[in-house]
């Protein structure tokens, strides 16, 4: 793997730091103690008692102070897809990810993002890590820095035309494929194209089902392509690419609400059912379409609650 993850107590946090003193880094990320980065492999201490091994030789020096299942009781970061070469967290990588799929309102975003090797470490520098462990409003603030620093592409798929495509039989899993697609090209044409070793897409779909949704498009990218699960834990990129996504989609929901006259939740629960009731009672369907995955369930149940409510 090219990642582990061990939690650790206080004394051999200090063991830790003691082995690797001679390897130290400086590095400000918020939560870490203690950085060192070998040949191979990059080591981060946090105040959490977590150690996180990136690199090549993350499992052989994970394996010096016991296993992920001695320390934690599960092994952390288990992932599905491609066999990533050596030390894939110290190259340099095009990642892309992407948000807004499970949504009922607000638009589908990807982002593609190039980190060259020596960017790495400022990249980390700035706080990236898997958005998941990062919040709305610090993604928000990073965002920028992320930016100026990197060559990155974004796109954005309102609803309208969301609903156009998906109406054509068009399958969500299509539809982020030629996303991923189009986002990788872009950042391409701004960068040598020769420069990133590889291009490491966050898995949504099996390879040979991603590239059949892409078949009849002009321009495909496939050389160096790699696919996996979590992959913003395996390179910086994707992690970057995830929160300019997630930024992406933010801001967009932002307008939304503006728009709506009324705060839009996230996901698709209860809650968001309850307020598309209100947003169909005040605005009528033709609206709610226009910013809704019409094809998600929530539309039956916002109907079905703007109904009783109309006839109370």
């Amino acid at each position: 793997m090219s990642n582990e993850v061990i939690q650790l107590s206080s004394a051999q946090i200090k063991e830790v730091v003691s082995h690797y003193g001679n390897q130290r880094i400086e590095r400000n990320a918020p939560g870490v103690v203690f950085a060192a980065k070998l040949q191979d492999t990059s080591i981060t201490a946090y105040k959490s008692g977590k150690v996180l091994f990136q690199g090549g030789g993350a499992t052989r020096e994970a394996m010096r102070w016991g296993t992920a299942q001695e320390k934690t009781g599960t092994k952390v970061n288990a992932t599905k897809g491609d066999t990533l070469p050596e030390a894939f967290a110290l190259k340099s990588v095009l990642g892309s990810d992407e948000t807004g799929k499970g949504d009922f309102f607000g638009p589908m975003t990807v982002a593609a993002c190039f980190v060259p090797a020596d960017k790495i470490d400022l990249i980390q520098f700035l706080g990236v890590k898997d958005s998941k462990m990062l919040t709305d409003d610090l993604m928000r603030k990073m965002a920028p820095d992320l930016k100026h620093s990197l060559t990155y592409s974004i796109l954005v798929l309102g609803n309208e035309k969301y609903n156009t495509v998906q109406a054509k039989g068009w399958s969500q899993g299509k539809i982020t494929a030629l996303l991923h697609n189009q986002a990788l090209k872009h950042v391409l044409t701004k960068i040598d194209p020769t420069k990133p070793d590889y291009i490491l897409i966050d898995q949504f779909a099996e390879r040979g089902i991603y590239f059949n949704h892409i078949k009849t498009e002009k321009e495909i990218i496939r050389e160096n392509v790699l696919f996996s699960t979590k992959a913003e834990q395996l390179h910086v990129s994707v992690a970057a690419a995830s929160i300019l996504a997630r930024v992406a989609f933010l801001e967009e929901m932002d307008k939304l609400s503006q728009k709506a006259g009324v705060t839009i939740p996230k996901g698709a629960g209860p809650k968001v059912d309850e307020v598309a009731a209100k947003i169909l009672l005040a605005k009528g369907e033709d609206f709610l379409t226009s910013i809704t995955k019409k094809h998600f369930a929530n539309t039956g149940k916002a109907m079905t609650i703007a109904r009783k409510k109309k006839n109370y």
